[in-house]
Order: C-alpha cells, then sequence, then structure tokens
C-alpha cells in the first residue's frame, strides 16, 4: 500500500444487525413478526425475465381466446345442422316502397335455397341453407305495423331492416327505429331491396347513396360497416353469410328469460298448443307465460314435438312425444294479481251476548212476502216498465238517463284536477273503456272547438309558469287556505324531516304486494330458474290453458309467449327512470295517460313524476320532491302500479295518435324497483309581499285573505327567494295580513314563500291491448306488402 493513502481499520466499520431486513419500515417487520410472506413483485428479475413474461403474455392471450371461442360455440350449439334450431331474423320495411318479399327472394337465390310459406303469404317463412349447414326462419313485418316490429324484434336473433334509396325514412320509421333503439335490438343488417335503385342511376351514384344510408343506420347503431345492396349477387351472399355464421347478438333484458315462437299454432276446448324451439333460457310448466295483446296464462304441460322428416318417415314414426315438464299444482304459481282487500275487517266487532238476547227481544216480526218498491223508504226513478214486469221487478232497472248522468259526472271527476288528486278507479275504467270512440275521428262544433282550444292554451300557459316559477301557487280568495290545502303540510327540512310511508295509504295500497327484501328473492328466483325446466333448443308443444280463440288467429307475425319469473304476475309499486326523448315536442304532464312498454308487457298507465337522487333519498327519509312535467334533459323517476318485473329491464313510453300504429315515442328509461315506501311529495309554495319593513320584521300581505288561516298556518317556517328563513309572529286586521320575523334583513323586492307537502300515488293501470288483427288486416289493402 502506498504512502499517504488513509484507510479504516476493519474494526471501525458498521455492522448492522443481522436479524433486521434491508430497508425494513415498521409495517413489513409488523407482518413478518405474523408469519406472513411478502409477495415478490412481478416486476423483479428474479421472478420474471424477459422471456418469461413474454410467455405470460401469450398464455393470457390464449386463455381469452380460448374463453371466448367457447362462449360462441354454447351461443349457436342449437343451431348447428339444417335440422336445428332455426336462426330467426325479422324483416321490417322502413319505407313505403320496400318490397319484403324480393329480399328474401335475393337471399334465397345465391344459396340456391327455396323458402317455406313465401308463396302462401304467411306470417312465418322458413329457409334451410345447406350451403352454411344452417336454417333460417324470416318474420316479415308490413309496412307501418309498429307492433307486430316491436313484438319481432323481442324474439329475433337477426333484424333486417330494408332501406329505399329514393324514399328518405319518414317520421314514422324515425320513431320505429327509436323504440328499438330503447328496447334493445340484436345483432342488425342493413340492406336495400333488390330493383330499388333506378335504371339511370349510375355505380358511382349507387356508391353515393349506400354511403348515404350507412351514415343513417349508423346513427342508431354505429356498429354498422356496411349496407348490403340485394341488387348484386356478393353482397347477397355477404349477407345470407352474415345471419348464418354469425354470432347473434345479446339483449340485456332477454337474459335468463325464454320464449318460443310459435311455429305451428292450434286450439281446443280452451287449449292453446304452440310448437316451437326453446330460446334463451329453461321453460318450465311451473311458470306462467305471457302472450302479447292476451296476457298471463298457466301451462297444462310441456310436451316434446320431434321434427318430422319425410326422408325418414320410418324413424320419424318410431319417435313419440314425450312430457317434458308437467304443472305442479302445489309449487305452481297462481293467476292471482292483486290482494282482495276487505273494507269491514278492522271496523266488525263482535256482539256481545246482552246485544244479542235485546236483539232477539226487540226484533221485527218475520214476513214472508217482499215489500213493495212503492213503499220502501227509498224512492226509485223509473220512467219505462216493461210489459209484464211485477213493479218489484222494475224497481230494479236503472234507466239510460241516470247512466248518462253517472258518466258524466264520472268524467267531470277525471278531469277536474285542481289539486291533481287521485281519480277513483270506476272513472278510470269508464274513461278506458270508451277509448275507442275517441280514437276515431269526429266533427266538432264551434263550441267543442273552442273548449279544446282554450284548454291546450291553458296547458301551454301552465308549462310555461311552471318552469318560471316552478311550485308557486296563487292562494283561493273565496275558499279559506285552511279548507283548500288541509291535506298539506308543512316540513322543516326537505332531507331530514321524518315522514311515516304506511300513514293514510289509499285502497290501492291494499291490493298490492310488498317485497320484503327484493334483492335477495330475484337472486333466489333467478337460482331455481336456472336448474328447472326444458332445456333451450328443445323443441317442445306448449300447452297454455285458458287463452281466448282469437289467440290462434295469426294476422301479422306469428304468436310469440314469453316465459316469465315467479312472482312477475304479482303487483306492486313500480318506479323507471325515464328521460324525456329529445325529439318530442309536446308536453308531457304527470298522470297524463301513456303507454309503458317493459320487457314483454304492454301497460296504460298514469306514471307520476318525481326527482332522481342517487342513493336512494336525500337524506334519513325516503321522501322525494314530485316533478309536475317532464322536462327536457332531466333524469326522473316515474311511478306506476303493475306488474313487478326482475332485472334491469328497459321501457319506453308511448302515447297515443289518431293512427293506433303510429304512436309517439315520448321517454325512455329503464326498471329501477319495486319500492312501496318511496314518499312522492307534491310542493306547493304560497307567495306573500313584503308591505311594510323595519330591519328583520315585516308586515306580510297577499299570502292569505283571513286572520284564521294565519293562524292556522303560523306554526310553518318561512323562507324568501333571496335566502332569509322566518317565522309568523301574529295576525295583523282581517285581510290576512301578518307580521313575520326573519333571520336578517330583507329588501322590498324580495318575496316572501312558504312551502306545504302533499303525498300523492299514481293511478291503477291496465293492459294495454292493439286492435283485432283481422280488423287490421283490413285496413292495409293500400300499402304496399313485401
Amino acid at each position: 500500500m502506498g504512502e499517504g493513502v488513509h484507510r479504516h481499520r476493519p474494526t471501525l466499520k458498521q455492522q448492522n444487525k443481522p436479524f433486521k431486513s434491508k430497508h425494513a419500515t415498521k409495517s413489513n417487520l409488523k407482518e413478518i413478526s405474523k408469519g406472513r410472506t411478502q409477495r415478490p413483485s412481478p416486476k423483479s428479475p428474479a421472478v420474471n425475465t424477459a422471456a418469461q413474461l413474454r410467455f405470460n403474455r401469450r398464455n393470457t392471450q390464449k386463455q381469452i381466446q380460448a374463453a371466448k371461442r367457447a362462449s360462441v360455440v354454447a351461443a349457436t350449439r342449437i343451431f348447428n345442422g339444417v335440422d336445428g334450431a332455426p336462426r330467426i331474423v325479422a324483416v321490417i320495411p322502413l319505407c313505403r316502397d320496400i318490397h319484403t318479399e324480393a329480399a328474401v327472394r335475393a337471399l334465397a337465390s345465391v344459396g340456391e335455397e327455396a323458402v317455406e310459406g313465401l308463396d302462401e303469404n304467411v306470417g312465418l317463412w322458413r329457409m334451410k341453407v345447406h350451403r352454411f349447414k344452417t336454417s333460417l326462419m324470416f318474420l316479415p313485418v308490413k309496412y307501418n305495423h309498429y307492433w307486430d316490429a316491436l313484438d319481432a324484434a323481442k324474439s329475433a336473433d337477426y333484424v333486417l331492416f330494408l332501406l329505399s334509396p329514393t324514399i328518405e325514412v319518414d317520421r314514422k320509421g324515425d320513431t320505429l327505429l327509436r323504440t328499438l333503439q330503447a328496447q334493445g335490438l340484436p345483432t342488425i343488417i342493413s340492406a336495400v331491396p333488390p330493383d330499388s335503385f333506378t335504371p339511370s342511376t349510375d355505380q358511382k351514384s349507387r356508391t353515393a347513396i349506400l354511403k348515404s344510408l350507412l351514415s343513417f343506420m349508423q346513427y342508431f347503431d354505429p356498429s354498422q360497416t356496411r349496407v348490403y345492396d340485394l341488387s348484386t349477387s356478393a353482397d347477397s351472399l355477404s349477407a345470407l353469410r352474415s345471419v348464418s355464421e354469425g354470432h347473434p347478438g345479446e339483449i340485456r333484458w332477454r337474459v335468463g328469460r325464454s320464449w318460443v315462437v310459435g311455429e305451428e299454432v292450434t286450439w281446443e276446448d280452451g287449449i292453446l298448443k304452440v310448437t316451437g324451439v326453446v330460446r334463451g333460457a329453461r321453460l318450465s310448466a311451473n311458470r306462467l307465460v305471457h302472450i302479447p295483446t292476451f296476457g298471463d296464462y298457466q301451462l297444462s304441460k310441456i310436451m316434446s314435438a320431434p321434427l318430422r322428416n319425410n326422408s325418414h318417415k320410418r324413424l320419424a314414426m318410431e319417435i313419440e312425444p314425450q312430457i317434458l315438464s308437467e304443472r305442479v299444482p302445489s309449487s305452481a304459481d297462481s293467476l292471482v294479481s292483486t290482494n282482495s282487500p276487505d273494507d269491514m275487517a278492522n271496523e266488525q266487532t263482535w256482539p256481545t251476548e246482552e246485544e244479542m238476547s235485546s236483539a232477539v227481544t226487540h226484533a221485527a216480526p218475520a214476513t214472508d212476502t217482499l215489500p213493495d218498491a212503492g213503499k220502501g223508504t227509498t224512492p226509485k226513478q223509473i220512467k219505462r216498465i216493461p210489459k209484464g214486469m211485477s213493479e218489484y221487478q222494475a224497481s230494479w232497472i236503472v234507466d239510460e238517463s241516470d247512466e248518462d248522468s253517472q258518466d258524466a259526472s264520472d268524467q267531470e271527476g277525471a278531469i277536474d284536477e285542481q289539486d291533481e288528486e287521485m281519480v277513483p278507479l270506476a272513472s278510470t275504467v269508464d274513461i278506458d273503456n270508451d277509448r275507442k270512440s275517441v280514437v276515431a275521428f269526429q266533427d266538432l262544433d264551434v263550441e267543442e272547438e273552442e273548449r279544446q282550444l282554450k284548454e291546450w292554451r291553458n296547458r301551454a300557459q301552465e308549462e310555461r309558469d311552471a318552469k318560471q316559477f316552478p311550485d308557486e301557487l296563487d292562494t283561493p280568495q273565496n275558499i279559506p287556505a285552511s279548507t283548500r290545502f288541509a291535506r298539506y303540510r308543512g316540513m322543516r327540512s326537505f332531507r331530514t324531516s321524518p315522514w311515516d310511508p304506511y300513514e293514510n295509504l289509499p285502497k290501492d295500497y291494499a291490493r298490492i304486494f310488498e317485497f320484503e327484501d327484493f334483492k335477495r328473492t330475484e337472486r333466489d328466483i333467478q337460482k331455481v330458474a336456472e336448474v328447472e325446466g326444458v332445456e333451450p333448443g328443445s323443441r317442445v308443444t306448449v300447452y297454455v290453458e285458458g287463452v281466448p280463440r282469437e289467440a290462434s288467429i295469426s294476422g301479422g307475425v306469428p304468436l310469440i309467449i314469453h316465459g316469465l319469473f315467479q312472482h312477475e304476475h304479482k303487483k306492486t309499486v313500480l318506479h323507471f327512470t325515464v328521460q324525456r326523448n329529445t325529439e318530442y315536442e309536446g308536453s308531457v304532464r304527470s298522470k297524463d295517460p301513456l303507454i309503458l312498454c317493459y320487457g314483454p308487457r304492454r301497460l296504460r298507465v298514469n306514471p307520476v313524476y318525481s326527482q332522481h337522487t342517487r342513493g336512494g333519498g336525500k337524506g334519513v327519509n325516503n321522501v322525494h320532491k314530485f316533478e309536475r312535467f317532464l322536462w327536457h334533459g332531466i333524469t326522473v323517476v316515474g311511478s306506476i302500479y303493475g306488474p313487478v318485473i326482475l332485472g334491469k329491464q328497459p321501457c319506453t313510453l308511448l302515447r297515443e295518435t289518431d293512427d293506433v300504429e303510429s304512436p309517439e315515442l315520448v321517454a325512455m328509461g329503464s326498471f329501477m324497483s319495486p319500492d312501496t315506501t318511496r314518499v312522492i311529495a307534491k310542493r306547493i309554495i304560497l307567495t306573500g309581499h313584503p308591505f311594510k319593513i323595519h330591519k328583520k320584521s315585516a308586515t306580510i300581505r297577499y299570502m292569505f285573505f283571513n286572520p284564521d288561516d294565519v293562524q292556522y298556518f303560523k306554526p310553518i317556517q318561512l323562507h324568501t327567494k333571496h335566502g332569509r328563513t322566518g317565522h309568523i309572529r301574529e295576525s295583523l286586521g282581517t285581510h290576512g295580513y301578518f307580521k313575520a320575523h326573519f333571520d336578517g334583513p330583507i329588501n322590498q323586492m324580495d318575496t316572501v314563500c312558504m312551502a306545504l307537502y302533499k303525498r300523492v300515488y299514481p293511478r291503477w293501470s291496465e293492459p294495454w291491448r292493439v286492435e283485432s288483427k283481422k280488423s287490421r288486416q283490413d285496413g292495409d289493402e293500400d300499402v304496399i306488402m313485401g
């Protein structure tokens, strides 16, 4: 070692304690002391080398590909072979000049196949595609058949939209596309039927038109990549390949649900026999089924239906139908959807022995003859008595004029909604029964026309006032405010003030059902549905009991039955989150009559709208503010009475027009919950003007018009539009003036407000039924049928 170099002795070097790890923290030492070992970092070179990382990436991608391949195989297994379950293709024209038949023939020509049922002009066309080893079943929908298009899309694996290169999609087609988009669509294929272009259209113009149509369809379905021109064999083959070999997209609301498209439908002695393939999920005979337009029904049994093949007659004769599922009365669902409340259950008392003995002692002598109606205490007005009828029999006849006057009073009570009270159920039924006559055109007289014009202008003015002055209401001068607003209450805090959800409930709440824990019930029902019933892909014959004969008459798309989960027939309070359609410009008010479509059902409803708050409520209570109108750009909650449904189901709200096949799309949304304890509180604000002001005290007028009202509403808190709060101190004079004290000075331009709240309830809903299919067929003579 050279001179001048200084080094420390080895004994002076620092020696770390051997039981301590390098860079150890207190938390690491604590974990080590518990006996836990630290997981090695995946970025550590000692664990993963470059080759190891590359192998892990490849292995992960391989596992993802295998999972996707397995899901595709599982989803398309029921379509294997020309004798397997056919792929359902709903063919929906969007323009008037579309020929649906020509489009299907173009697909069959490139596959060199024949289409069964095409020449008979029935609502179900079949085609076996031997080239792609599969079979297709087309559900043709006529133009301007709105409800048939919705039903066909609910059961289809593919939807083939037919567009016109010369005619634009009108308002009806645009509404149909928006409704189908909100309802949920499977895989979409867009095409132009053959011979739709004019002979003078060159190839460059055709390409430009197809690009324009593609841009239009991408607005509703961004996954669209092309619009097929079925005039060319190459595009027709590509469209046929997409339908035959593709993987049908899943609709969220159909996951876990079963349905059967009726390939053969017969009716005998109230039993409807529907033959088809079970799709989606398992179908059990213990569960109810829903038939669109006709309602819910029970199944007696499900039998196998072997496919008859003429080339194997001997084999087909050996296969006999077998019972796959049979209803068990002890575990089957009932058709009872509502409770039958006993109005006298809480009022009736059992008489004592003394009361019974006194009643027997003072009882009137029995008479064997009925008293004459003319001698009774209740007079009857009978204007026309049939010849040969006694006076007692005629006393039960009600004159037609009495019925008309009763109906008129019921309708007046339904129309008069100054306070938006719930109309009795009888009045609602009367209005619904007379709805068919309202749809027909009537040439009104001048007075009726002026009355409707005034009502329309009042609605528009009311909507403008509600937007500019929300919830504000003028106090009536001829009626005491304590009488007019007797059902309202004051709340110190809308967020924390308690409100019992079971107080003063209407009669309709005695008819509905309540779930103790809906989420847990939903999980249990879905678990049971996964293991019971007939597997999907089986060709069966379903025996449905109690179905009317009209259901077997096919006037449009074939009969489709949808399987229901357990308890989905029970009625309760349903809540939907809805948002208004941006293209709809009409006025939408709470309790306006609309058509609600959710799942396989369609109901005639009068929804009540309320604010949508995250987390179930604004505070400890479940109180939500009532909304008078459905505004643009705001998500609200619509509440109705209806059959419960499981899962995240999309919904659409439609408004009827003069044309039953051309409704207007008002709003769309999804099912939220069946909560019976949700309190919808309608708020009204009574306003007053500061007459005299002295610092924090002021004399208020025009809020009330008599001193009794001031004394009645004295405990309720006041507030101003500029943020001050206060209370009523005392009444002044005889014209409703009062002195109020606030938490700070107010100015002359401020407005004094008092908020009052009342709980509101929806009206009872009824099933909405499309008019008979035969009458719809008679009105289609001028429509071009594909």
